[in-house]
């Protein structure tokens, strides 16, 4: 395996643009060698900008001597492009979720297994070094009795996205296709995953999958909400809320009651690459402890633990079946939100 790692992009849009490409640039671990986009305006000029060669087809990219790809897309293409890089022997870190449908991530990660490649899911947020002190402190904790917590995106994120952002390469006929599949149809499904992989997620890197979930959702005007339910791995219970959009602020965090102790976090709009903000408190020790990191890019490092997993051959974060787990978490709350609340079983109940 090269040193360091050739990486191939696969979609040059905006999550590739905001986050994935200068993470890159920002990392000695990954080099990138090649980028594709079936939009020709995308990938020459994001080639240009970042001074390596544009690739006409997937094969093409596929063929150039690289190490893995980022497949950075909507998750309706996951499946395709994933099993193409997988049977062309390539290590894939692929955006949230892992896939459209559980028999396609399923599917994705028995390849992986077979080939002996790394599968991880762009989670990013597991790699902020907060999010990552809160789960060291894990095994010290105990079972999780009580779970909480909330993400509410802004309405008004848009104007701190263009602030944060680099300038964006923009083919408006691909923005007008994905924002019209994004506005129509199924946007109950569409947020849930989108937004849930990431809740969903987390809920699992702290507790493990639910035995069970119960979501209800509503719509406001523009804005949707769902509050759901769930049965801890461990027999305790959790609850979420997520709301898309809020007219304040960016909300996002977990409070996690323990047999031992508890942990709290406020986890910042992203792309302010701050750390979140941890208390992790252990009755053991009468007091509360409080990072603060210096390395905040959770893109970086999420890369970075990428590479890392590649070099050990194992140990991705999330692993293969986490990724599967977040997709049938999304499945599941789409379910019960449409049965107004049903009980939606998820893992047998734990014998003690």
């Amino acid at each position: 395996m090269t040193t360091p790692l050739r990486i191939g992009m696969i979609g040059c849009g905006r999550i590739a643009q905001a986050a994935h490409l200068p993470a890159l640039a920002k990392t000695d671990q990954l080099t990138l060698v090649s980028v594709y986009d079936p939009s020709e305006l995308l990938s020459s000029q994001v080639a240009a900008r970042y001074g390596v060669t544009s690739s006409v087809t997937l094969d093409d990219l596929l063929a150039t001597d690289i190490d893995a790809v980022v497949i950075a897309t909507p998750d309706r293409f996951h499946h395709q492009l994933g099993m193409a890089a997988l049977s062309a022997g390539k290590h894939v870190l692929v955006e949230k979720p892992l896939a459209a449908t559980v028999a396609e991530a399923e599917e994705l990660v028995a390849l992986a297994a077979e080939r002996g490649l790394r599968l991880q899911t762009g989670a990013m947020k597991r790699h902020d070094p907060g999010v990552s002190f809160a789960h060291d402190a894990l095994p010290e904790l105990g079972r999780a009795v009580s779970y909480h917590s909330v993400y509410r995106v802004p309405a008004r994120r848009a104007p701190i996205e263009a602030t944060l952002f680099p300038d964006m390469i923009v083919d408006a006929e691909v923005r007008a296709v994905e924002n019209t599949f994004k506005s129509s149809g199924n946007r109950t499904g569409y947020l849930l995953a989108t937004h849930g992989a990431h809740v969903f997620d987390t809920l699992i890197h702290f507790t493990g999958l639910p035995r069970w979930i119960r979501v209800h959702g509503s719509q406001v005007g523009e804005d949707y909400t769902w509050h759901g339910v769930v049965g801890l791995a461990d027999g305790g219970v959790g609850s979420f809320e997520m709301t898309v959009d809020v007219h304040g602020d960016w909300s996002e965090g977990i409070e996690l009651s323990a047999e031992h102790g508890t942990i709290r976090t406020r986890t910042h709009q992203p792309f302010w690459k701050r750390a979140s903000d941890v208390e992790v408190f252990l009755e053991r020790d009468g007091f509360s402890r409080r990072p603060h990191p210096t390395d905040t890019n959770a893109f970086k490092l999420q890369l970075e633990a990428f590479a890392a997993a590649i070099a050990a051959g194992g140990g991705e974060s999330p692993s293969p079946q986490d990724g599967v787990a977040v997709v049938r978490l999304i499945d599941a709350a789409i379910a019960s939100a449409a049965a107004h609340g049903e009980l939606v079983t998820l893992t047998e109940p734990a014998l003690r």
